[in-house]
């Protein structure tokens, strides 16, 4: 049997934040409100464009499989902010890395981005189609932020991570998955004001986001909590078996809520929303990358991972993780010098949405 391998890892995070206190200037709020209610501290803001942050993602996750762009058969980019809508954004990373003739294609299942197109690619090299892969998560949610409404500006931050795939006979990777979407409810978590079903020739202000926090909260426990039961017992894993979770970063109470449901203890339990936000499909992404580099992902780990997002789309995933847990390469390509603080990247956008609201 064909397995799609981890070989590689990468994130981007981007070197401008926005702490809770510094957002209490800009929004009627504080760092209790915020922290108390969502677990998160402070997010990233992007100064560059959603095409570069998955680039130096998925640099780096090369450089650490030792492999180079030419090698690669296919990019694939979670995202619901793309730079371009056409072409694709994943088209001009693949152009970035030097995967030349690689097919490139984006995918949008809001949050649960990254294991859906994990999925995709996954099935795809044990089809033989293909022998590898960059699946990369990028996410500029910041310039989705309506920073006159108080729910949802304080949640979202920027940011990427990818992996590289690589076939292999040895049983590792995306070893069982579920994904699902929950049509009924997707208004409770929606952008009603962009996409070709808007009026192109008025203007359309902020992001008219809608979000139902409370319904979203409901949804998104009980719907990662059946996708993972699902996807254990068609693995036949244990709850003793799992070494890993690593679900999403939306809000610290849902993973705590997950946590409790498959009785994890907190020392198995990968959590950054502190220091990120919700950084929509890349939250799984850079969550892996970092749980490699904390020591947490040990060789041959069994993780499990769930998401929810926008859709109401959701995902689980079951991955085995292989022997190495040490890049191969490293990489120097990074981000171009910033010269302004979060609060000055998001200067207009605050006049803007507060003079519209």
């Amino acid at each position: 049997m064909i397995y799609a391998k981890i070989t590689g890892w990468g994130k981007a995070v981007p070197p401008a934040t926005i702490s809770n206190d510094e957002i209490s200037t800009i929004v009627d709020t504080n760092d209790e409100w915020i922290a108390t209610r969502t677990g998160i501290r402070a997010r990233r803001v992007s100064h560059v464009s959603t095409a570069e942050l998955a680039t130096i993602a998925s640099k780096h996750a090369l450089a650490c499989a030792g492999l180079e762009g030419k090698d690669i058969d296919l990019v694939l980019l979670a995202t619901c902010t793309p730079s371009t809508m056409v072409a694709n954004t994943a088209s001009l990373v693949q152009k970035n890395i030097g995967a030349t003739g690689a097919a490139a294609c984006d995918t949008n299942a809001a949050c649960s981005g990254f294991l859906y197109a994990l999925q995709n690619a996954t099935a795809q090299i044990q089809a033989g189609m293909i022998k590898r892969a960059v699946v990369v998560a990028a996410e500029r949610m910041t310039w989705y932020v309506n920073w006159a409404k108080r729910d949802s500006a304080v949640l979202f931050g920027d940011g990427a991570g990818a992996v590289v795939l690589e076939a292999s006979s040895e049983p590792s990777g995306l070893m069982g998955t579920k994904t699902g979407c929950d049509t009924e409810d997707r208004d409770i978590l929606h952008i009603t004001n962009y996409g070709s079903d808007m009026d192109k020739y008025k203007p359309t202000g902020p992001s008219d986001l809608l979000f139902e926090g409370r319904e979203i909260f409901k949804r998104a426990v009980t719907g990662m909590s059946i996708a993972c039961d699902d996807v254990m017992q068609k693995a036949n894993l244990h709850l003793d078996d799992i070494d890993v979770l690593i679900p999403h970063q939306a809000n610290l109470r849902i993973i705590q809520a997950i946590q409790k449901k498959l009785a994890i203890c907190d020392d198995k339990v990968m959590v950054n929303i502190d220091q990120y936000g919700n950084t929509s499909a890349a939250t799984i992404a850079i969550a892996l990358c970092e749980a490699v580099e904390q020591g947490l992902i040990k060789p041959h780990a069994n993780i499990m991972s769930a998401a929810f997002g926008a859709g109401l789309t959701w995902a689980a995933s079951y991955i085995k993780w292989g022997e190495r847990t040490t890049p191969i390469n490293t990489c120097d390509y990074q981000f171009p010098p910033c010269e302004k603080s979060g609060l000055e990247l998001v200067h207009d956008a605050v006049l803007a949405c507060k003079s519209a609201d």
